[in-house]
């Protein structure tokens, strides 16, 4: 039976259908379902429109949706089954949400008159979802199908962008209607007022040592390039948040730094010493406060002989939603604006006090560039060295993604993100992230380099991602830090329980030979010298590349061992 009838009828499933590829859809994420089967049916007779790329598991589709989100701009779309799908997909969800990324997650439903009855993976998604969600909706009739697509785009698009969840029972989606697609939405970004604008203006130019802290999601290239104007025409340094690093150009001089997990000190140093914060889009989260300490937060006295909860500080907050404002710091002047429309009344000021500041702007970057200095690494791959050689040879658009664990530390801290490069990281630090956004990437733009960095144990959260990756020819290089242990746990077992090591070390498979069985070529590397050339042969494989980077255990990160936690116990 097809999705349309002869009357001008269709089904649910084709309207769902046919009101995506009226808001401009062109990918979806997903497992498939019998839950959705009408949706599926749909998608037979849209394949020249819609590209529907088959995930290995819910939790690796949602997370290829919200890259996807992140990277265009525009809403990911992904298409969970019922109950143990939609459970799989929240961690997607929960990512979409702290990451501040437009998303909408489709989940199939029981039908409507077995709700409340336990039905076979029934779940009630509205309180399931409601804490990690902007939106959770339930759609009970095809006839509503139009405006509840509509709604679903504006509110994740909106404000602070956000994940969306869209509840779809399976006979709603089978029955009937003459219902139409409704027109696109077009979501317009708030627009800061005039005397905001000028408040904002008058307290920089009050400024002695002044610092731009900027993050979130909703940007635009024409947002990030008037950013860099004002700060550029000002001297302004600009610090991001965590793993925010592509808002700025990190090779101009006025980036200095990221204010994220294991935050230089020469980065806090900048936050703490600073007379005024503009903070454009940024959340005040525990990373960026450095563990609720910074802002008049807690002590930020060098010497920690500081009186928490005051600040001489002067706080700036611009956000699009006004929900943030009080959240974690009580700003002085607050902004309620996109970052895209603020940076546009912003960047062809001229504040006077600008020469005040330059020379706490050159202190500031010589200061973070510092930071780059990576002391040797134990064992006979140089994880370092590394990172020296990459940063001068990726290609100028390339995009990175990453997981969690210690081995993030290295693209997070010792790669610099150039105008055209992207960083496709987590805010909410969950494991298996990076590969299924990698090939997200390479669905998006298969020209481009994209290089997930991934740890033995974050790859194995997702390593059916290669499936997706080869089945969709979106395959990417992974570097795997391979050093057979759960680093970031082993790391606070050592500090805190010395020796006492249970739960963290990993008896790995091989990946050389897991990844050539995906297609992929695949090289391990154990030495230093070793990795240049490897990764040249990466760049020239058509079919994407793994390299196992097999590093010493003992290291727990870039400037810590083993030995140096146990000395630091506590």
């Amino acid at each position: 039976m097809g999705s349309s009838t002869g009357d001008g009828e269709r089904t649910g499933g084709r309207l769902l259908v046919d009101c995506l590829l009226a808001q401009g859809v062109d990918t979806a994420f997903g497992v498939p379902g019998e839950s959705f089967l009408a949706v599926l049916d749909a998608f037979h007779d849209v394949t020249d429109e819609l590209r529907f790329v088959i995930c290995r598991q819910e939790g690796g589709a949602a997370f290829m949706a919200e890259a996807y989100g992140k990277l265009t701009g525009r809403p990911g779309i992904c298409f969970v089954t019922r109950g143990p799908g939609a459970t799989n997909a929240s961690i997607g969800v929960h990512t979409a949400m702290q990451d501040s990324t437009p998303m909408v997650l489709f989940v199939g439903q029981v039908g409507m008159g077995h709700r409340g009855l336990e039905a076979f993976q029934e779940i009630e998604y509205r309180s399931f979802f409601d804490d990690i969600a902007k939106w959770v909706v339930e759609i009970e009739s095809p006839d509503d199908i139009p405006a509840a697509v509509e709604r679903a785009f504006l509110i994740a698009s909106s404000d602070r962008p956000g994940p969306v969840v869209v509840s779809l029972p399976e006979d709603m989606l089978r029955a009937v209607t003459a219902a139409r697609s409704g027109p696109m939405v077009h979501v317009a970004e708030r627009v800061p007022v005039s005397d905001d604008v000028a408040a904002l203006c008058d307290a920089l130019e009050r400024a002695e040592r002044p610092v731009l802290l900027v993050g979130g999601g909703g940007w635009t290239a024409a947002g990030q390039a008037d950013l860099l104007a004002f700060a550029g025409r000002n001297d302004l340094p600009v610090v991001v948040t965590f793993r925010r690093h592509d808002l700025f150009d990190n090779t101009d001089d006025r980036y200095v730094g990221e204010a994220g997990v294991g935050m230089p000190s020469a980065v806090r140093q900048t936050l703490v010493d600073s007379d005024v914060v503009v903070a454009i889009n940024a959340r005040f989260g525990e990373m960026a406060t450095d563990a609720y300490t910074l802002f008049g937060l807690g002590d930020t006295s060098p010497d920690g002989t500081g009186s928490p909860g005051r600040r001489s500080q002067v706080i700036v907050h611009v956000h699009a939603s006004a929900a943030e404002f009080g959240k974690v710091v009580d700003a002085d002047v607050t902004v309620h604006a996109g970052p895209n429309r603020t940076c546009r009344a912003l960047a062809r000021v001229d504040l006077d006090g600008k020469s005040r500041w330059k020379g706490w702007l050159g202190e500031r970057r010589a200061a973070f560039l510092e930071t780059l200095d990576c002391p040797p690494q134990l064992g006979d791959l140089d994880m370092g060295e590394v990172l020296a050689w990459l940063r001068h040879n990726l290609p100028d658009d390339v995009v990175v993604t990453n997981g969690a664990g210690n081995y993030s530390v290295w693209p997070n801290k010792f790669l610099l993100y150039g105008a055209r490069a992207n960083l496709l990281a987590t805010q909410n630090g969950t494991m298996g992230y990076g590969l299924p956004a990698a090939v997200a990437a390479k669905v998006v733009d298969p020209e481009r380099t994209v290089v997930c960095f991934t740890g033995d144990g974050d790859l194995q959260m997702n390593l059916a991602a290669l499936g997706t990756g080869m089945q969709a020819g979106a395959q990417p290089i992974v570097l795997v830090v391979n050093n057979g242990t759960y680093g970031t746990i082993r790391m606070h077992q050592e500090i805190r329980h010395p020796g006492r090591v249970i739960g963290t070390d990993i008896v790995n498979p091989d990946f050389v030979a897991l990844a050539g069985s995906y297609g992929i070529h695949a090289e391990r590397v154990t030495e230093t010298e070793g990795f240049a050339p490897a990764f040249q042969r990466a760049l020239e494989s058509p079919t994407g590349a793994l390299l196992d980077l097999v590093t010493a255990t003992e290291q727990l990160n870039p400037r810590l061992t083993v030995s140096e936690a146990r000395s630091r116990a506590v």
